[in-house]
């Protein structure tokens, strides 16, 4: 039975992580844990989440002390913001803890890259370069070694899932880069109330064009340069990414469907449909990502979506899990 500790449980992806390992067979949910500044702390999680009421009823704990946070704890999942996972995680880490983390602080073994997309200098060297990138259907034997796990992003998660297959068999022509176009649910954004994320002001909006923190982490992890622009739609969750690429001359729709298969025939979370593409009704509040595909000449749209607190973050991140301690890959997320 694994100790397991959550950093940041009052959030959307936090309470989603807490709902998982409650009923995970293998874990013991030890505590559930917030910033030590955090309005939330002291409270109950099922007073801020009611859906988990009489299942759920620990409190949220303020962290004022990380050392004695990992005592007995096996593994900790961070849904911290990037700076605060950036410096809590080698803590962790130090005391024997398997860490699986939901910021970007780890994800792209490339310091510079965090000056400039994320605004803070990365002083953990050493542990970024031991990280290993948690897109579990891709990762899995290097997951089983590892100690840190950085779990990607939404966006990253569905846009690699549709494309990776067809860049490592070489079908795209990427002189002519991938466009993705995405578009997420306000959780994405998170749960603290702004008018960013407001229901009343949210239409359906394009943020971070040539400039969002999610375009070099796909393209660093694809190996190929990419157009990437998010948008935000005004419903709760889920993700819709609509990817234009060119093909290979010559290359026909029996042999990417093939392709297709051959990645992800075993993978029980990503699931492939022969016809017609998915829609968000197919995948919120479950853990899979959906992958459809037209082709016309050598022009191939590609359509993947995903529940973005899930498949883009908890759901994954307790994959990771699984597959690190080699249980069921779907041990608890079905």
């Amino acid at each position: 039975m694994l100790n397991a500790l959550i950093v940041g449980a009052s959030g959307y992806t936090g309470a989603e992580l807490a709902a998982y390992l409650q009923r995970h067979p293998h874990v013991y949910l030890s505590s559930l844990m917030v910033s030590s500044q955090s309005l939330d702390r002291g409270k109950c999680f099922s007073e801020l989440h009611p859906q988990y009421k009489g299942i759920l009823d620990l409190p949220l704990q303020p962290l004022t002390d990380v050392s004695e946070a990992a005592k007995e704890i096996d593994v900790v999942f961070l849904a911290t913001a990037h700076e605060v996972s950036h410096d809590i995680a080698p803590v962790f880490l130090d005391a024997g803890c398997i860490v699986f983390d939901l910021s970007g602080a780890y994800r792209i073994q490339n310091t510079q890259f965090y000056e400039k997309y994320y605004g803070f200098k990365h002083k953990n060297a050493e542990w970024l370069a031991r990280a290993v990138y948690g897109l579990a259907e891709w990762q899995a034997e290097k997951i089983k070694q590892a100690q840190l796990i950085a779990v990607p992003g939404c966006y990253p998660t569905v846009s690699q899932l549709s494309l990776k297959p067809l860049l490592e068999q070489n079908l795209l022509d990427t002189e002519h880069w991938p466009v993705i176009n995405a578009v997420s649910g306000v959780s994405g954004v998170g749960r603290k109330a702004a008018t960013t994320n407001s229901f009343c002001e949210v239409s359906l909006q394009p943020y971070g064009v040539f400039n969002h923190r999610h375009q070099p982490e796909i393209a660093t992890h694809l190996g190929t340069e990419v157009i990437f622009t998010p948008h935000l739609g005004n419903f709760s969750r889920g993700i819709l990414a609509t990817m234009t690429c060119k093909l290979k001359a010559d290359v026909t729709e029996a042999q990417i469907r093939e392709v297709y298969q051959q990645a992800y025939h075993d993978k029980p979370l990503v699931r492939l449909y022969r016809h017609g593409f998915p829609s968000l009704k197919a995948v919120v509040g479950l853990p899979f990502c959906d992958i459809g595909f037209a082709v016309q000449g050598q022009h191939l749209i590609v359509v993947g979506a995903e529940d973005n607190l899930l498949k883009g973050a908890a759901a994954q991140a307790v994959q990771c899990m699984n597959i690190r301690f080699g249980y069921e890959e779907t041990q608890a997320l079905l």
